[in-house]
């Protein structure tokens, strides 16, 4: 399980073995092999013993800024693997031999892009226009196949190339994503931090909480994070978190849509800060990171079939992980 202690003010220690939670009006008690992850947002305090307890016990601790991303994490010697892997990791980001798997996350989640437009589409009771829709559709399958067969004159090109077809496809993607939910919900474009509006507020910190997991998941692999393939290398930024992820964001939209289309979602949700008379950015408020991180975590935790084989989302996601890290420690890159 994820135990995540995101209330302000609320402490983690250890008490008779367990995880002791201590907030101002109760306490909670977590059995340690329970634990696998440890998410500490603002404002938490924690003892010496909560994390060598965490250490001892192979749980990562991440700390969580207030849009909901991991900004630090500790994990003990036993995470990753062997050097090997992250050697030939630098070797295979500079080869042309990287090109293919990044078509391939890009195909998957353009294809997973689809997939959930259509989904939307046959839960919504919104009015939309149908041939609008089957003509983004037809316009993301497009797509679909450039990624698939297009061929640059090198690794360079090629990903530029890649990032171009990237955002005319996020375009249209969100512009039909909007489309199809209750009319109090939808968005003018994509923002990212701060959202501009509710639906950009919870996909944000969605993202988030994503992003721990996925970050998570490469370096129990073995992998290094800040050794990317597509994602222009940048101080201090994860990027192969930010490869790896692509495929994956498909979840954090369907928990946002899913919440908005039971038009759950109101005001105490939310930090409305005003920007400008005509504009207000949206953090999450207790309340929305209580429900938000409840939907994502249920979400990541049912059982689906892959392949043949039922696990978790969480557990495929980590499978891919390690798989790619033993591909990349048996590969002769030249």
């Amino acid at each position: 399980m994820q135990l995540v202690i995101s209330k302000k003010g609320a402490a983690l220690s250890i008490h008779n073995g367990r995880f002791m939670i201590r907030t101002q009006d109760q306490q909670h008690y977590v059995a340690v092999h329970q634990v696998k992850t440890i998410s500490l947002h603002p404002s938490t305090r924690l003892t010496h013993e909560a994390i060598t307890t965490a250490l001892e016990n192979n749980i990562d601790v991440l700390f969580i800024d207030r849009k909901g991303f991991p900004i630090g994490r500790i994990w003990g010697h036993q995470f990753g693997s062997i050097a090997t892997i992250r050697k030939n990791q630098l070797a295979f980001s500079a080869s042309l031999a990287c090109i293919d798997w990044v078509r391939a996350r890009m195909v998957r989640k353009t294809e997973n892009q689809h997939a959930l437009l259509s989904l939307l589409a046959s839960l919504t009771t919104q009015e939309f226009d149908r041939q609008q829709l089957e003509e983004r559709l037809q316009k993301i399958r497009h797509y679909i196949r450039e990624f698939k067969y297009y061929k640059g004159a090198d690794k360079q090109e090629t990903f530029a190339t890649f990032r171009g077809f990237e955002g005319t496809t996020g375009k249209i993607y969100f512009s039909t994503l909007s489309s199809l939910l209750p009319e109090k919900y939808r968005f003018p474009k994509r923002s990212q931090n701060p959202g501009l509006d509710p639906f950009n507020g919870l996909l944000n910190y969605a993202y988030g909480v994503l992003y721990g997991y996925v970050e998570s998941a490469l370096i129990k692999a073995g992998l290094d994070p800040f050794i990317g393939f597509m994602h222009r290398d940048e101080y201090n930024r994860p990027v192969l978190t930010y490869d790896f992820i692509e495929p994956y964001r498909q979840w954090a939209d369907y928990v946002v849509c899913h919440l908005c289309l039971q038009e759950v979602v109101d005001d105490s949700y939310f930090e409305i800060k005003p920007i400008t008379p005509t504009s207000s950015r949206y953090w999450l408020s207790q309340t929305g990171k209580r429900i938000l991180i409840q939907g994502m975590n249920d979400y990541l935790h049912e059982v689906v079939q892959v392949d043949g084989i039922s696990r978790s989302r969480l557990i495929h996601m980590e499978l891919e992980a390690q798989g790619l890290a033993n591909e990349i420690k048996k590969m002769n890159i030249q």
